[in-house]
């Protein structure tokens, strides 16, 4: 069963970024640039080491991510009051009509994938995605990026 469950996890998982990475595409933004807007949503103001944490990368790879996205007009890099060398990281509104342009993509995708599930079929499946992340985090001692 370990062997199946966790092959389904991850698969799962998989197809689902794929598929969003599809759909997204036509809007002209990536999974990784959504998820640091996701970031930033919740977020927003930290640093980029704070955030490649967040995002599980390496800073550098943020640094690419963050400099691709500033000359987008997505992100804002402000200076940081208590410290020179570091920048905030900051939405602009184009971000955020962006955010709100992919939002019923991102809910369509979800109506999709759920296809066929009852009310409360999809409440009981989240509720155990929930359980399943809260013991791995428990276990790993670390904090999900929610997104």
């Amino acid at each position: 069963m370990s062997e199946s469950l966790g092959f389904l996890l991850s698969d799962s998982a998989r197809l689902l970024k794929r598929e969003f990475d599809a759909r997204a595409r036509t809007i002209g933004v990536t999974r990784p640039q959504w998820r640091v807007l996701i970031v930033l949503k919740h977020e927003e103001g930290i640093n980029q080491g704070e955030l490649a944490d967040r995002l599980e990368v390496e800073a550098i790879t943020v640094g690419r991510m963050v400099d691709r996205l500033q000359e987008a007009g997505i992100v804002e890099r402000r200076a940081d009051p208590n410290d020179r060398r570091a920048w905030r990281l900051y939405l602009t509104p184009h971000s955020r009509a962006l955010m709100e342009e992919l939002r019923p993509v991102s809910e369509r995708m979800i109506e999709d994938t759920l296809e066929g599930f009852t009310p409360t079929e999809r409440a009981t499946f989240v509720n155990y995605l929930e359980r399943v992340r809260a013991n791995l985090q428990r276990q790993t001692g670390q904090e999900a990026v929610n997104g």
